[in-house]
């Protein structure tokens, strides 16, 4: 599933974007008991928005999903690049209580102006 994105009206002005989903969850590849948590997304886009209904849908694909924590901030992450092609993008995964743990992952994307010489 990739996310749809909108064409950005203003691609030449820096837009700092957040978007956060509290309803966050997934299912543990080991045990098949389900995480659940807060995903945080920023973002400044380049030609391209992500479309919301889209990146709900996305987010909401993971629940019958097994996957590790760490690998749904990836992956998260990697789709919103693949998809928009972000200027900068920071994904934030805080995960509830398990095993007496609370989880934070964080995986980031700069856009290198050295690569596109």
């Amino acid at each position: 599933m990739t996310i749809e994105t909108l064409k950005n009206a203003q691609p030449k002005r820096t837009l700092e974007i957040e978007l956060e989903t509290l309803e966050f969850s997934s299912l543990c590849p080991l045990t098949g008991a389900p995480d659940f948590g807060r995903l945080t997304i920023r973002y400044v886009p380049a030609e391209s928005l992500l479309e919301l209904k889209s990146l709900r849908d996305y987010l909401t694909s993971f629940r019958q999903r097994k996957i590790l924590q760490e690998e749904v901030v990836g992956a998260v992450l990697d789709e919103i690049v693949s998809s928009a092609a972000p200027r900068l993008a920071e994904v934030e995964g805080v995960f509830n209580v398990r095993g007496g743990l609370t989880t934070r992952v964080r995986a980031r994307f700069e856009e290198n102006p050295a690569n596109d010489a």
